[in-house]
């Protein structure tokens, strides 16, 4: 009879002390677009101008490679550039030399062309004068051959001028976005091969979380609705973030593998992906979250 009469005692007890917090309708975890930063070209890290966790701008220099080779084979090439252009000159003088030759013969061919026809000069000499002109001809064909060929020269120097300076700009890594430096992987000394990661960034100012939501539940919302993520406070209890729904799947797929109850890993659902601010920096990368639907804000 004592056992009985404490049962409505207990189950009060139980009712008030319950905690009403609301039932969320999907569970996931947040993720945020991640860049790898690699080296572009192959040396000695001198400068390292990050560190992990670093908020760092857009164009923020970050590693500094050694460029010593570069810019001993950009010097060498411009002191070959210096060599072509004075061989192009030169070339140059020998074809203004050949016309003014060439101006001089033909004077002379047309003036014994007329003491031919008059008889006053013999014909050998005219036909001298014309073997004189088709030799000019043939060296003065070979001096433009020259002269192009040292053209061609040029473009191949000054294509490899473009070509050191890039090496050189690549040398310097800076931050391709602004961001948060999430990983480093070389120190200063280090050599680094062409390809070889350098650091990884992440924008955290805002993340994205995926979640899975039945199709009944995906009746209820749509593309750019508000919804609450909800995530533990440190506290015992949950804190609110708003967020938008960014993507939804146009495909059903089974239950993720790390749903653990046999009926909701057979079930279907579409994955749901939610933009969620982040101004103050309290959400983390992988940090598990509930989703609580709200009415779709148009």
């Amino acid at each position: 009879m004592k056992v009985l009469s404490l049962l409505p005692v207990l189950t009060l007890l139980a009712t008030g002390c319950g905690r009403h917090e609301p039932v969320s309708d999907a569970y996931g975890n947040f993720s945020a677009t991640e860049i790898m930063v690699s080296a572009q070209v192959a040396g000695q890290v001198l400068q390292k101008n990050i560190e992990e966790g670093q908020r760092v701008l857009q164009g923020q220099p970050a590693y500094c490679i050694d460029t010593v080779q570069t810019v001993l084979s950009l010097q060498e090439t411009y002191a070959r550039q210096k060599s072509i252009s004075a061989r192009r000159v030169n070339i140059q003088a020998q074809l203004a030399v050949l016309e003014e030759q060439q101006r001089i013969l033909e004077s002379d061919i047309r003036r014994f062309e007329s003491l031919v026809a008059e008889g006053a000069s013999p014909q050998k000499q005219l036909d001298d004068l014309h073997n004189q002109q088709a030799l000019l001809e043939k060296q003065k064909a070979q001096v433009r051959t020259n002269y192009q060929s040292v053209q061609a020269e040029e473009e191949a120097l000054q294509a490899s001028v473009l070509r050191f300076g890039d090496l050189l700009q690549r040398a310097r890594v800076v931050c391709p976005v602004s961001a948060t430096v999430l990983e480093t992987y070389a120190e200063v000394g280090e050599t680094v091969a062409a390809g070889r990661p350098l650091f990884k960034l992440a924008a955290l100012d805002t993340l994205k979380f995926k979640a899975f939501l039945s199709a009944n539940q995906l009746a209820a919302v749509a593309l750019g609705d508000t919804v609450q993520i909800l995530t533990d406070d440190g506290l015992g209890g949950l804190r609110s973030n708003t967020g938008r729904i960014s993507r939804i799947a146009s495909e059903a797929e089974f239950t993720p593998k790390v749903i653990q109850t046999r009926e909701e890993r057979v079930a279907l659902v579409y994955a749901v992906e939610i933009r969620v601010p982040n101004p103050l920096g309290l959400l983390r990368i992988n940090m598990p979250g509930e989703v609580l639907l709200e009415p779709a804000a148009k």
